[in-house]
């Protein structure tokens, strides 16, 4: 099986830890916690203020342009 390493902050891996089962692993636990989750994305939606969503999707893009302006000066290296 593949595995990927993420860097998550300090306060997020406490609580995560604190959802460990016995000797399931951190894998495992999301595994766990994403099936425990609906499914049903409809639920959720809607969970942020129109403010909020134009701010993230503000965010959103300006992450998308400084990423293309990173790979492009890459490029010319």
């Amino acid at each position: 099986m593949a595995s990927k390493n993420i860097g998550i902050k300090e306060d997020v891996y406490e609580r995560l830890k604190a959802h460990k089962r016995g000797d399931e692993s951190f894998s495992e636990t999301l595994d766990r916690l994403f099936e425990e989750l609906d499914s049903d994305w409809r639920t959720n939606a809607g969970f942020l203020s129109q403010q909020a969503a134009d701010d993230l999707e503000a965010a959103v893009e300006q992450g998308s342009e400084d990423i293309d302006a990173a790979f492009d000066e890459q490029s010319r290296i």
